[in-house]
């Protein structure tokens, strides 16, 4: 049976916690920001938690588990 790849996005965008779920950056902080207020962007610093229904397929775009 021949290895499975890895989505290489999926290598770059997510990190495994102890516990299993997924931590993932949040989006809509790159450019544009003049066009947010204050609270937007505060609420978005830092990592999120990916949602239950979301995990499933992430993980099955990394085969063998994430670092």
């Amino acid at each position: 049976m021949p290895k499975l790849k890895t989505k290489s996005g999926v290598k770059k965008r997510f990190k495994l916690t102890a516990t299993g779920l997924l931590k993932h950056g949040v989006a809509g902080k790159r450019h544009r920001l003049i066009s947010h207020n204050g609270k937007y962007i505060r609420q978005n610093r830092g990592t999120t938690v990916l949602s239950k229904a979301d995990t499933a397929t992430v993980k099955a775009w990394a085969p063998y588990g994430l670092k």
